[in-house]
This record gives C-alpha cells, structure tokens and sequence, in this order.
C-alpha cells in the first residue's frame, strides 16, 4: 500500500475519530483502504493511531508493548467536506467523529504538536502490575520463598517496598519487580 501524501493546503486539520476500542488499528487499515481505493489521497493524509512504548511486567519478564494512548480513538489528518466526511464516517469499526452534535471539531495545533510528541518519545515506561496492601511471594535474591505485602511502589526504577516477616517482626525490603509473583 502506498503512503499518504503530505497536506499541500493549510486546509488539513486533525480531528478525531470514534472507533470501536481494542480495533483501532483494523479501522486504521480500513480507512487507509478506503482512502486508496476511493482515490482520496488529496482530502485525506495521515491516519495515526497514538501508542507509547510501555514495559510491562508479566510471569517475570520484561516486554516492550505498544500501548494505545486513547483507546477507541483515531486521530485523521483530512480537509473536511462531505466527501472525505462520508470516507471516514463509512468505514468500518468508526462509529462517529468527535465534536458538537454532527459537526466534527478540529484538534488545536498545540494539541496534536503534544500527542505527536508523546508519541515519538523513546523512553519506555514500566507498568506496574501490583498495588499496595498486595500479598506476594518473594521468587529471587535473599528473601526468596518469603511472604510480604506491597507497601510501595516505583514505576520508574522498576522497584517496589514489601514487608516481609523476619526475626519476628515486619520489615521493608526493597525488591525488583522481577523478584516477587502474586500470591493465588
């Protein structure tokens, strides 16, 4: 499939587009279809569907995931009429345009300059899956097989606080993620 085209006129604005969530990227590539095949190319530019990169932690490993910044959401870079309005608000998976009642509203330029931004940042951030007051069961390091219960967390280090019962009283530790499972 070949690539859209860059907006020539100052006409273009973003907007954005309600799509059933979790088949954001299906509408992306029915729309990109349609664009193709409707020969749109010159009211319809870019299509984006925002992720970050995140890392999630899951049965002890690290993962890079593509997450989806606003779920259910497409963002279209279009000259808006009734023909391009027709394209997109036809295409399978979209359910509407976002704006007042049936005229669809234009994101500011400040607006799209930080999703966009947002987007292309490199640093991943670390998903943490526990929450505190949490039972888990240290797996790795020298608290291994020892029980304790999450009372702080630190997405960015990728570490957490857990009271483990030593010498007959509770004490913190702190651990990687890595090191603990969730108590079942």
């Amino acid at each position: 499939m070949s690539e859209l085209k860059s907006p020539t006129t100052t006409e273009a604005k973003w907007y954005v587009v309600h799509a059933y969530s979790g088949h954001e990227e299906k509408v992306r590539a029915n729309l990109l279809k349609r664009v193709e095949s409707m020969d749109m190319h010159d009211k319809i530019f870019d299509v984006l569907v925002p992720t970050e990169e995140v890392i999630e932690i899951k049965d002890g490993q690290r993962r890079r995931v593509a997450k989806r910044i606003f779920p259910g959401y497409i963002l279209v870079n279009m000259v808006m009429s009734d023909e391009s309005w027709y394209v997109v608000r036809n295409t399978p998976g979209v359910t509407s345009f976002v704006g007042s009642g049936n005229k669809p509203v234009p994101l500011q330029e400040s607006e799209i300059r930080s999703i966009i931004k947002t987007k292309t940042e490199p640093a991943p951030k670390v998903t943490v899956e526990y929450q505190v007051g949490e039972n888990v069961r240290v797996v790795d390091g020298p608290f291994t097989d020892f029980h304790g219960k999450v009372v702080e967390m630190n997405a960015e280090k990728g570490k957490l606080k857990v009271l483990v019962n030593m010498f007959g009283r509770e004490t913190p530790v702190e651990l990687d993620l890595l090191q603990v499972e969730r108590l079942r």
